[in-house]
């Protein structure tokens, strides 16, 4: 388990243990019905408050193959879809929350560095011996990944406007 790669179900787990949860685990069913299609890239778009983190944490604890996250999901709505199981815990997640900064970080560019960083440190803990050149960039990484080992990533993004609201990042920067 790593910081980017495979963080785990503790997001979804403490939502789950608040006094109020609202059940969207009909989001899973609609991104596994488009896994593997043009359609792939989801964007959930939704006004402050209304549960984006929740449901990135939630996809998270469904997808990562690190964990075992079935009994999380019982009695919610996607268990009774027939394809919970098939997606359940299979692939490597990608997940990044765009709004945590270090206090160092004074650019756009620097807080690009540091996500990459963070994502190769992690790729090349869990699949040293799948990685060609321990240099090479994350996309470069990711290849070799797949290439030796078939395996896939899901990607989650969560607070992706963030960016929109640092002080550091120019007008330019944002577009």
């Amino acid at each position: 388990m790593g910081v980017y790669l495979n963080p785990g179900n503790d997001g979804f787990k403490m939502a789950l243990n608040s006094k109020i949860y609202v059940d969207k685990s009909g989001l899973i069913s609609y991104t596994n019905s488009v896994l593997k299609t043009e359609q792939r890239f989801v964007c959930v778009s939704r006004p402050r408050r209304f549960g984006k983190s929740m449901a990135a944490n939630m996809l998270t604890a469904y997808y990562e193959k690190d964990i075992d996250s079935s009994e999380m999901f019982q009695g919610l709505s996607i268990s009774q879809d027939e394809m919970f199981k098939k997606h359940l815990n299979k692939y490597n997640v990608i997940y990044i929350d765009l709004s945590k900064i270090p206090e160092n970080c004074r650019t756009y560019q620097a807080y690009q560095d540091r996500i990459s960083e963070g994502i190769r440190k992690d790729l090349l803990k869990a699949y040293a011996g799948a990685v060609e050149d321990a240099d090479r960039s994350v996309w470069d990484i990711l290849s070799d990944v797949y290439r030796q080992t078939g395996e896939k990533f899901v990607f989650i993004m969560d607070e992706w406007d963030a960016v929109f609201h640092m002080p550091f990042i120019t007008e330019e920067e944002r577009k």
